[in-house]
């Protein structure tokens, strides 16, 4: 047996075991939602390096991809949308007499359509250099950051809005640059690069809480990319 044949996929299961652990703990824990967004974080990292080490090792396989993918609906698909559940419920309960007592069912539209951008993801081939609408990793993370800025800052008017507008965006026909190094050479790689080091140095500075920026900037730097191919 090749044992480095089955490192990527040990990694893609280290990814679904963060998302496992984050479902627990948003169910048992007071502080369970701050928990979920590392255990995103976490998650996130490891579903960079699967790829990662697949092309630094050179083994890819059908049974990786459609892992990874099983691993990132759990993690990106059904805990962010848990994550929104229970933050626009607790909102709700936090404001007196407010009228719309299941608004938080609204938080499903999530994990409905991550799996949607997933099931796209896997059979289209356009993505292969870019992808078609927001990852599901960049919105779990726009989400799982969400709890540190304070869940009483959130109206539940405001939570619901987010999640059928990143619902959209997870499907939509954006074109977003990959983060994905056929080689490791800054060559060919200078928005990759710069993009990484403007995130950690921002993450750096504000913490988590630069997370939601991040994602905006991404974007934001993939639209304005596809103006200057088109013009």
């Amino acid at each position: 047996m090749n044992i480095k044949n089955h490192i990527p996929n040990a990694i893609t299961s280290m990814n679904l075991v963060c998302g496992c652990l984050g479902i627990i703990a948003v169910l048992t824990r007071v502080d369970g939602l701050i928990v979920a967004g590392y255990c995103i974080a976490g998650a996130a990292i490891f579903d960079f390096f699967d790829g990662f080490a697949a092309r630094l090792l050179g083994v890819h396989s059908e049974m990786g991809k459609q892992l990874d993918s099983l691993a990132d609906m759990v993690t990106f698909g059904v805990l962010p949308g848990l994550i929104l559940f229970v933050m626009i419920h607790r909102a709700e309960n936090a404001m007196a007499n407010f009228q719309w007592p299941y608004l938080y069912f609204v938080s499903l539209f999530i994990p409905v359509f991550s799996a949607l951008r997933l099931a796209k993801f896997n059979i289209d081939p356009r993505q292969s250099e870019v992808f078609i609408g927001l990852p599901t990793p960049a919105n779990s993370l726009l989400v799982g950051s969400l709890p540190f800025c304070g869940i009483s800052n959130f109206h539940p008017f405001f939570l619901a809005g987010l999640s059928i507008l990143m619902s959209f965006l997870l499907v939509a026909e954006l074109p977003l640059f990959a983060l994905k190094f056929k080689s490791f050479g800054w060559k060919k790689n200078e928005v990759r690069y710069s993009f990484i080091i403007g995130a950690a140095i921002s993450i750096f500075i504000l913490q988590i809480v630069a997370l939601p920026f991040i994602i905006l900037a991404y974007i934001l730097l993939s639209w304005m990319l596809n103006l200057l191919k088109k013009g």
